[in-house]
């Protein structure tokens, strides 16, 4: 409840994709909500309040869209949430390098709601371009206050406060028969430019979205970052793990004297796994999310998902599958929860059955440690490459056969925009990279590590993880695997972190007391071998989602037989791509 006297005043933040809205949300509101330069990223409704002086504003972030016209769930939530009245004021926020497309949907906001505002923001990005806008004659034009900022820099936004606490009655609903001539004749008289856009970025960008050039420059990206996160990571893991060994050692002599029972759990259980899940998993993190983040940064990702969509479109999918596969990349359940912008519920529901097979955060350290263990140097980057480069290629065929099968429907339409390029902010790539990803799927993995290794000790203490390895072993030798690995993925549900120490935790109860061997040690040693980590990293790719990604799944389709599937489908194809390669390798190496 607000004070005596005290005015709230809602506020609708709407707009279309990648104009930089959800950065001026999180600007005006302090919260920490995700944001990058790639269309697609809010498929929901976010809100936080911000109290300035007598005044607390509620924002409401919609989902960014292009149109209130369109039969998508964002669309929908966007033209229901507008219309219902419940926000005071509305603010369109528009990228003023590219003004005369987002006035369409701003032509269209001003049809269905009064007291709207129009934020040019990125104002930074026109003025390095050379673009000029007028504000007086496009606030005449459209007869609503105008306002220009550049949200990631924060100015301009005691401007837009400054509007928002005016007392204004706004205008009557305007009539616009054909919005997209009217925003060209707006652009027309309201926006000039002082010079071309430099000849070298119109260059690059037709050479990265290229069908001939862009899916080599791709692949090589992709490479080049796998194979600097292998070469890079190798000498800060082992450091890591003698200094964890030291404190092994220091933290056994702590509890020498401790019941035994309370040392295993304590000791050889919680810190054991732990320390390993650190020492396996930060270093590549730590080097390959900067590195993504930085193609996130500088707008390649919504290349990526153009170069995709051909591939889509010919095995039958939905392109803007394209772009919930990148999502993916990060996190499933973000993916599973961005396939909310496909049209068809059919071709809706295959791209979440299928995203699970893009490695996301949790699955990347395991790749890229088996990579650099058993292959050196260049090729095992060429490895970790081609494992990436097959779980798309495995969402595409899957997506392909059911959209052509059991999912067949009619095609929807694929509405993508691809922002400019821009120069990469430093800062706010480390900030992201190694706090919101890095640090988190580290603590994520701690919070589950701690009492998984409890669990471990007493079932190796019980013999009970000996005798369900040796009952999985004939499935996983079939699979080119043993029944530790598979124990380990089981055991692994809560979160993909955890696979590899698991795995390091269930070798041998001996291996267990003796820290001075270490992770690397216990994966070379005789039960492991090149066609060992080739299956499991094929597994690695096509098994079962982690919890929270069926939980995700359940949430978005609300049916248990398709959270079933979600789980079935790519632990099929992995399975069966195991038994394949299994038998060849094995023919090969005779």
């Amino acid at each position: 409840m607000g004070g005596a006297g005290e005015q709230r005043i809602t506020v609708a933040l709407a707009g279309n994709p990648n104009v930089g809205k959800s950065t001026l949300f999180n600007v005006l509101t302090g919260l920490r909500q995700h944001t990058g330069n790639w269309p697609g990223k809010t498929v929901g409704i976010a809100s936080g309040t911000r109290r300035q002086g007598e005044v607390q504003y509620c924002f409401v972030d919609l989902p960014g869209t292009y149109s209130l016209e369109g039969k998508t769930e964002d669309e929908q939530i966007a033209a229901e949430y507008l219309e219902s009245g419940r926000a005071d004021r509305t603010v369109v926020v528009c990228d003023g390098s590219c003004l005369e497309r987002n006035l369409i949907l701003a032509l269209q906001i001003l049809q269905r709601t009064e007291r709207v505002i129009l934020c040019v923001n990125l104002m930074d990005e026109c003025e390095a371009r050379g673009i000029t806008v007028d504000g007086e004659a496009l606030s005449k034009a459209l007869g609503v206050p105008v306002v220009f900022t550049s949200a990631g820099k924060k100015q301009g936004i005691d401007d837009l406060l400054m509007i928002l606490a005016e007392e204004y009655p706004g205008k009557e609903r305007s009539i616009y028969p054909d919005p997209v001539a009217a925003a060209e004749h707006i652009a027309a008289k309201c926006v000039g430019s002082r010079g071309q856009e430099e000849n070298w970025r119109r260059l690059l960008d037709r050479l990265l979205v290229s069908r001939r050039h862009g899916i080599p420059i791709l692949f090589l990206l992709l490479l080049g970052i796998v194979w600097l996160t292998v070469w890079g990571a190798n000498l800060p893991s082992a450091a890591l793990e003698a200094l964890f060994d030291r404190l092994y050692g220091l933290l056994s002599a702590a509890f020498s004297s401790a019941p035994r029972w309370l040392r295993g759990m304590v000791v050889d259980g919680m810190y054991t796994t732990c320390a390993r899940v650190i020492a396996v998993m930060l270093p590549p993190m730590a080097i390959f999310f900067p590195l993504f983040t930085l193609l996130e940064d500088v707008g390649y990702l919504p290349r990526m998902a153009f170069l995709l969509d051909h591939g889509m479109a010919r095995c039958g999918g939905c392109g803007k599958q394209a772009l919930t596969l990148c999502m993916g990349l990060g996190c499933n359940a973000v993916g599973v929860t961005g396939c909310r912008i496909i049209d068809s519920p059919r071709e809706r529901l295959a791209a979440i059955l299928t995203n699970a097979m893009v490695p996301c955060n949790g699955r990347f350290p395991t790749l890229l440690l088996l990579g650099s263990l058993f292959f050196s140097g260049a090729s095992g980057a060429l490895v970790v490459a081609a494992c990436v480069a097959l779980g798309a290629a495995g969402a595409l065929a899957v997506s392909g056969v059911l959209t052509k099968t059991v999912l067949r429907s009619e095609e929807s339409t694929f509405v993508m925009e691809l922002p400019p390029l821009r120069r990469p902010r430093l800062g706010q790539i480390l900030v992201r990279s190694l706090l919101d990803r890095t640090l988190f799927v580290a603590g994520r993995a701690l919070s589950v590590a701690a009492p998984a290794g409890i669990l471990l000790w007493w079932l190796g203490e019980s013999s009970a993880l000996s005798w369900l390895s040796r009952m999985l072993d004939p499935v996983g030798q079939i699979m080119g695997m043993n029944g530790i690995i598979l124990l380990a993925f089981i055991l692994s549900l809560p979160a993909n972190e955890l696979l590899i120490p698991v795995i390091l935790m269930a070798l041998t109860g001996d291996a267990l007391q003796n820290a001075a061997i270490s992770g690397s040690e216990l994966l070379l040693g005789s039960l492991w071998n090149v066609k060992t980590a080739l299956c499991t990293m094929v597994f690695t790719l096509f098994h079962w989602p982690c919890s929270t990604t069926l939980l995700t799944v359940y949430k978005e389709t609300r049916s248990i037989r398709k959270t079933a599937a979600a789980a079935l489908l790519p632990t099929a194809v992995g399975a069966l791509l195991c038994v394949m390669l299994n038998l060849v390798l094995t023919d090969l190496c005779r």
